[in-house]
């Protein structure tokens, strides 16, 4: 999704047979009770995969909206969708239970629109939802847009330059944010956030019985010495919930 003047690339993942498990890891992640409200909206639909299996797989399976600036989408069965410009939602306030928003907030744009995502989102959201966040981090060695080594860490001006010589792109049009970032951000727009980084390893291991003996061993490892690695993981994923008052936010 895009809310800056730069013409962002679509970076949607198609590949259909990882959105099952992404879904599953997502509702895992989610601790959702089953009397839980079930309206679902999903930011960034890419191929729908994940749309549709909470639309079609939970059990009771949820009323899902999805939205995003392109139609990428390779299953559209079971869920509606809205072709979007920019941040703002077409929804109206306090109406869905859940959100997510997997690996979108690096694509909608500068801080400012960054914040706007999350603002909106927590517009529409009900006041006991949950909101799934997966950011990439900026200190991950690959960067896994254009799979070069230590593209993000770079300072904004010599990316594209990079980007450029390694004949992968022309301009580097995403914004992979730090951890301290991503809390800053989600406070400013009403929310507390709860990093999950560590369990949703340790989940999709357990979800995919495929996964490599390197990622079992990893996932089997102490929290602790996780932790020393969490400068570089891939991927930041954080739990959102509204605070519950005002004296929460000071």
């Amino acid at each position: 999704m895009s809310g800056s003047p730069m013409e962002r690339q679509a970076h949607a993942t198609l590949d259909l047979g990882t959105r099952e498990a992404k879904g599953r890891k997502i509702a895992r992640l989610l601790d959702l009770p089953s009397a839980h409200g079930r309206r679902l909206l999903e930011v960034g639909t890419g191929a729908g995969g994940i749309a549709h299996f909470f639309a079609t797989q939970c059990s009771p399976p949820f009323d899902v909206d999805t939205v995003d600036v392109t139609d990428n989408r390779q299953v559209t069965k079971g869920y509606r969708f809205t072709r979007v410009e920019g941040t703002k939602l077409p929804f109206t306030d306090n109406v869905f239970d859940v959100v997510v928003t997997n690996h979108v907030i690096e694509h909608v744009g500068d801080r400012a629109a960054q914040l706007h995502h999350l603002q909106e989102i927590r517009r529409v959201l009900r006041g006991n939802g949950k909101v799934y966040l997966a950011v990439p981090n900026r200190w991950m060695l690959v960067e896994p847009h254009y799979r070069l080594a230590f593209l993000s860490w770079l300072p904004h001006t010599w990316r594209s330059l990079y980007l450029r010589a390694s004949g992968r792109g022309s301009i580097y049009d995403c914004e992979p944010l730090r951890r301290f970032e991503i809390e800053a951000l989600a406070q400013e727009a009403g929310f507390q956030s709860r990093n999950v980084s560590i369990r949703a390893l340790r989940v999709l291991v357990d979800i995919e019985p495929g996964a490599s003996w390197l990622a079992r061993l990893i996932a089997h490892a102490p929290d602790a010495c996780l932790r020393l690695f969490e400068r570089v993981i891939p991927t930041h994923i954080f739990i959102l919930e509204a605070f519950e008052s005002a004296e929460m936010v000071k």
